[in-house]
C-alpha cells in the first residue's frame, strides 16, 4: 500500500516538473547555506576560545579573599542583629601566605600544573624617558608551562633568566618606545623609590599593544626583593589538561586554600555570553532560508492539491481513506526533503572546504590564516533534521486540506 501511495505521490510531483525543481533547489541551497553559516560561525566560535584559553591561565589564584572576613562580634552573634561600621583593615604585605604549601597542594591534583608571580607596579627609565610597566616576578622553568610567553619570543629565551638573575624580558613595542634593544642596560624604579638595573635578553611580541609595552619579566627572587615581599607572591597561574573542568577545579581550589580563585569561564564571563547570543542569532538567521525554501513546498504541494481534487475525489471512491490521502501529499514533501537533503549536504561540504581554503592577512600580522571551520556531525545532523522538518510541516497543511475533500462534492462540480 505504501508503495502505491508513494508512487502516486512522485507522479503528482513530476506532473509539475519546474516547480518540483524550484523548491528542491530552495531546500538544496537552504541545507547546504545553514550547514556552512552554522560549521564557519561554530569553527570561529571554537578557534576564538581556544586562543583564548590558551593565552590565558585555566585558573588563577589571587591574594584577595572572595568575601571580607568576619569580625569578632559577627563570629560571635551571626544570628544576631549585628552592625559594625568604619572597621579600618589592618595593614599588612599584600600576598599569598605560605605560597609554598599552596603549590604542593596544588601538585598533587592530577592534571594540574602551577606557577607562582608576583606582579607590580613600576616605572622604566632609558635616556631621558620613563614609562609605567607592570613588573612580573617569574620562575623560569615553571611559567613556560603555564603560559605560551614562550612562543611569542623574537629575541632570547625565558629560559635565560635562569642564566641571568639580573635579566629582563620585556615587549617589542616597549623596546621601540624607548629605543632599546638586547643587551641595553634598563633602570626599573618601584613605587617606594627602590631602584635597580637589569639587561635586557629578551623581547617578545603577543601582537597585544596593551600587553608588548607594559608587561616585563624578571626572577621571581629579584621582584621580591624589590618589592620589599620577601617570601611572598600574589598570583598562582594554574594549566589544566582539561580546561573545561575549570570552574570545577578552581572552586575546590579556593575551598581548600581560601584565597579566591578564577576560571577562565569566570574571568570572560561576559565573552562567553556574548558568544551564546550570537549562535542564537546565527541559527535564526540561516533557519529563515530553509524556512523560505519551506514555502515553496507548501506552494508546490497546494497546487498539486488545487489541480488534483478530480483525482483525490476518484481515489476516495475507489476505498482509499483520508489518512490514505494526506499520506500520499506528505511522502511528496519527504521526498522534496530527502532529495534536498541529499543535494543539499554534499553541496554544503564543498563550501565548507571552499571557506577552509580562504586564508586571510590581518595588516601588521604574521603569517596568512585560514578560516577555521568545523567539521562536527551534530552540524550535518541538525541541517539535515531542521530541512525535513520544514519541508514535512510544509506539506502537512495541503495534505490535511486534500484528506477533508469530499468526492461528492468535487464529483458533482465537475458535471
Amino acid at each position: 500500500m505504501i508503495r502505491l501511495l508513494a508512487g502516486i505521490a512522485v507522479k503528482h510531483l513530476l506532473a509539475r516538473k519546474r516547480q518540483s525543481l524550484v523548491s528542491l533547489m530552495g531546500i538544496t541551497l537552504g541545507v547546504a547555506f545553514f550547514l556552512a553559516i552554522s560549521s564557519l560561525m561554530q569553527g570561529s566560535e571554537r578557534d576564538f576560545i581556544h586562543r583564548l584559553v590558551d593565552n590565558s591561565p585555566h585558573i588563577t589564584i589571587v591574594d584577595q579573599f572572595r568575601n571580607p572576613r568576619l569580625q569578632p562580634a559577627q563570629q560571635l552573634h551571626p544570628t544576631g542583629a549585628v552592625e559594625i561600621r568604619h572597621v579600618k583593615p589592618l595593614t599588612e604585605t599584600r600576598g599569598i601566605r605560605g605560597y609554598e604549601q599552596t603549590l604542593d597542594y596544588l601538585h598533587t591534583i592530577p592534571g594540574l600544573l602551577a606557577s607562582p608571580t608576583l606582579a607590580g607596579q613600576a616605572l622604566v627609565s632609558f635616556a631621558g624617558k620613563d614609562i609605567g610597566i607592570t613588573l612580573n616576578g617569574v620562575i623560569p622553568s615553571q611559567i613556560t608551562t603555564v603560559t605560551t610567553i614562550q612562543n611569542y619570543m623574537r629575541q632570547g629565551s625565558i629560559d635565560d633568566l635562569n642564566a641571568n638573575p639580573d635579566g629582563i624580558v620585556i615587549g617589542d613595542q616597549l623596546a621601540r618606545d624607548l629605543s632599546l634593544e638586547m643587551d641595553n642596560n634598563l633602570n626599573v624604579s618601584t613605587t617606594d623609590g627602590q631602584t635597580r638595573t637589569f639587561k635586557i635578553i629578551g623581547i617578545f611580541h603577543t601582537g597585544r599593544a596593551t600587553y608588548d609595552d607594559s608587561q616585563v619579566f624578571v626572577q621571581l627572587k629579584r621582584v621580591q626583593a624589590l618589592l620589599d615581599r620577601p617570601n611572598r607572591a600574589n598570583n598562582i597561574i594554574i594549566k589544566l589538561d582539561d580546561p573545561y573542568q575549570a570552574r570545577t577545579v578552581a572552586a575546590a581550589i579556593e575551598n581548600r586554600v581560601g584565597y579566591k580563585s578564577i576560571s577562565w569561564q569566570e574571568a570572560f564571563e561576559d565573552l562567553m555570553n556574548t558568544l551564546m547570543i550570537r549562535n542564537i542569532i546565527m541559527y535564526t538567521v540561516v533557519s529563515a532560508v530553509l524556512v523560505v525554501a519551506a514555502f515553496g513546498i507548501y506552494n508546490v504541494i497546494s497546487t498539486v492539491v488545487m489541480e488534483k481534487q478530480r483525482d483525490v475525489a476518484i481515489l476516495k471512491s475507489m476505498g482509499f481513506r483520508a489518512h490514505d490521502i494526506e499520506l500520499v501529499f506528505l511522502i511528496q514533501g519527504v521526498a522534496l526533503g530527502l532529495v534536498g537533503n541529499l543535494t543539499g549536504l554534499p553541496l554544503g561540504s564543498v563550501l565548507m572546504i571552499g571557506l577552509q581554503r580562504i586564508q586571510i592577512k590581518f595588516p601588521g600580522g604574521g603569517d596568512a590564516v585560514n578560516i577555521p571551520i568545523a567539521w562536527d556531525w551534530p552540524q550535518f545532523a541538525i541541517a539535515a533534521a531542521f530541512a525535513l522538518t520544514a519541508a514535512v510541516l510544509a506539506a502537512l497543511l495541503p495534505a490535511r486540506k486534500a484528506a477533508r475533500l469530499q468526492p461528492v462534492d468535487i464529483l458533482r462540480g465537475g458535471t
